[in-house]
């Protein structure tokens, strides 16, 4: 079986591949390593692998991991309930998955007087089982939120639906790019960020314009 390492080195490697791919700079995508339910030890090897951005899904789990490793750049990935923004505002780099403007507010009241960047989870294929706002709804929501003290919005995130073929993502991440590119000028400011792409998909995420990527299974191996 690979070690944490050696699947590290092989997703940098298959980024590098896609960007070079894709005519982008290798450092123009981060890869957010999804430690979700994974120990401290896991975060450890990969650490020391190369590895410098850590998504957790779980305040509680995050507080706890964040507790062990202060000095780790975490993002907050998963949907955030409002009593839990106290574990995450200003704890984190960035907030992947705000979807209504109650929760940004709460994030800014929490942010201890700093600013807590954001991104818009934006649910494009109207998928019940999973949260974010309609295409339509998010520019409403980008204007809110743009506006909301104490938070930053950096941009965009999505999750396809499941599915065996990755091309079968595309349009999708095609389509938050395009609806990026609308709300930025519409509210005028730029949003540099696309949240999108994960251990099945990411390569066609990054020839779609992925900053972010969200690799779990990949590097870690499947969760227990």
């Amino acid at each position: 079986m690979s070690t944490i390492a050696e699947r590290w080195s092989q997703i940098r490697a298959r980024v590098d591949a896609a960007c070079a791919r894709a005519g982008r700079a290798p450092g123009e995508v981060t890869i957010i390593a999804v430690s979700k339910t994974h120990p401290v030890t896991a975060v450890r090897e990969a650490l020391a692998a190369g590895a410098t951005d850590f998504g957790e899904n779980y305040a509680q789990e995050l507080a706890e991991k964040r507790r062990e490793l202060p000095d780790v750049r975490w993002h907050y990935i998963g949907r955030l309930q409002r009593n839990k923004a106290k574990l995450v505002a200003g704890q984190v780099a960035l907030v992947h998955a705000v979807d209504t403007v109650e929760l940004a507010q709460e994030l800014g009241k929490r942010a201890a007087g700093g600013t807590q960047p954001v991104l818009l989870s934006v649910n494009l294929a109207g998928e019940t089982t999973k949260g974010g706002v309609t295409g339509e709804q998010a520019l409403e929501l980008a204007r809110a939120v743009a506006t909301t003290p104490g938070v930053r919005l950096d941009g965009l995130m999505t999750m396809p639906p499941p599915s065996d073929d990755p091309e079968t993502s595309r349009p999708v991440f095609t389509a938050l790019g395009e609806l990026r590119d609308r709300i930025a000028a519409s509210i005028g400011a730029p949003l540099p960020v696309l949240s999108m792409g994960m251990s099945d998909d990411f390569e066609v995420a990054i020839a779609c314009g992925a900053t972010h990527v969200r690799i779990g299974t990949a590097i870690f191996g499947a969760r227990a």
